[in-house]
């Protein structure tokens, strides 16, 4: 059960931070079983506490508005203060058995941070400050580490590129890419 929970089809989702920058990046695939896809331009991204914060969602659309909503709420709580409201929102996720069965994963940016708050309760901050979520994250993630090592493009080039070769990989990822910035 819990590697089928964590198997996120019709996704990606990529955090790059470089030079100060920070980009958030979704495509808009929506896939229904392994067959067919529902939607091309679904919006996976978007800002949060006044656009301050960068979040994108992997996993069942409903689980993941239910996220959000359970996240900006602790925002409030803590005067938007991100990884300390990811921390006492998984908190909560961790002590409620309805919670826990959400099958939906957050990526979180802010100007500081990146954070991932996995399908099990975690918070896990990338050491790289690249971060990807998704069937077709591991694309993305491998795509915008090469580039953030060894050119001298920015985040959201990095982004948008790296999106592009993750859709060109992952049959669960499109190249309609919706792309925040920080």
């Amino acid at each position: 059960m819990g590697q089928e929970l964590m198997e996120t089809h019709a996704t990606t989702i990529l955090a790059v931070r470089k030079n100060g920058l920070v980009a958030l990046a979704g495509d808009g695939q929506v896939t229904m079983g392994q067959t067919m896809i529902m939607k091309h331009a679904a919006q996976k991204v978007r800002r949060l506490h006044d656009g301050k914060i960068l979040a994108g969602f992997a996993g069942a659309t409903a689980d993941a508005f239910t996220l959000f909503e359970l996240f900006e709420a602790k925002l409030k709580e803590v005067r938007g203060h991100m990884v300390r409201a990811a921390v006492e929102m998984t908190k909560d996720w961790r002590k409620d058995k309805y919670l826990r069965k959400l099958e939906a994963m957050l990526l979180l940016a802010d100007s500081e941070h990146i954070l991932v708050l996995s399908g099990t309760g975690d918070v896990i901050e990338p050491d790289d400050n690249v971060a990807a979520i998704g069937s077709g994250g591991p694309y993305a993630l491998a795509a915008a580490r090469a580039l953030s090592r060894h050119s001298d493009l920015d985040a959201e080039t990095i982004a948008r590129e790296s999106m592009r070769i993750a859709a060109e990989i992952c049959v669960y990822t499109n190249d309609h890419v919706t792309l925040e910035t920080l």
